[in-house]
């Protein structure tokens, strides 16, 4: 996947953020299981249970979130690009090893870029959608107000490891 794409304010989700960190950090943060446990899940919506990153394409993407009454609901994708500290990009639409995904929830593709800026980071997280009406549903559901929020607990968590 090339670095630039054409975003789509009809249909992509973004967030952008300036980390006082290192990009090393930021990275660290977003790639090793036992710190997404600690950010991607909003902590008084639930949390993450299980975590499990093969950093390649083709590799697995797998968070299984425990709601507030136990119950774990699994999110699984796979990796499509892999530079580190500098981009990741995982989708929902595809098993490990691009296997053609079924799932009851909305699609994503995510696309996370990071770069240098000073002694921080740029950190940008995109998700693509389908059409309209899934980014729709992401949007009135509680999923891109959930995303808002497990991004400032990963700004946090990543200024935290400094």
């Amino acid at each position: 996947m090339s670095k630039q794409f054409a975003i789509n304010p009809k249909l992509d989700f973004v967030i952008e953020r300036f980390i006082d960190a290192p990009t090393r950090l930021v990275w660290e943060a977003l790639t090793k299981p036992e710190h997404l446990k600690e950010w991607y899940m909003p902590k008084a919506w639930g949390r993450v249970s299980k975590a499990e990153m093969d950093l390649r394409p083709g590799g697995i993407f797998s968070i299984d979130i425990a709601g507030e009454d136990g119950q774990d609901f699994p999110n699984l994708g796979c990796f499509l690009d892999v530079v580190p500290m500098e981009r990741l990009v995982w989708t929902s639409m595809l098993f490990p090893g691009y296997r053609p995904a079924v799932f009851d929830d909305v699609p994503i593709t995510a696309v996370v870029t990071m770069e240098a800026v000073g002694t921080g980071t740029r950190y940008v997280f995109t998700a693509l959608h389908r059409n309209e009406a899934d980014f729709e549903t992401n949007k009135t559901s509680g999923w891109a107000e959930g995303t808002e929020i497990a991004v400032g607990q990963f700004v946090a968590l990543v200024q935290s490891m400094t």
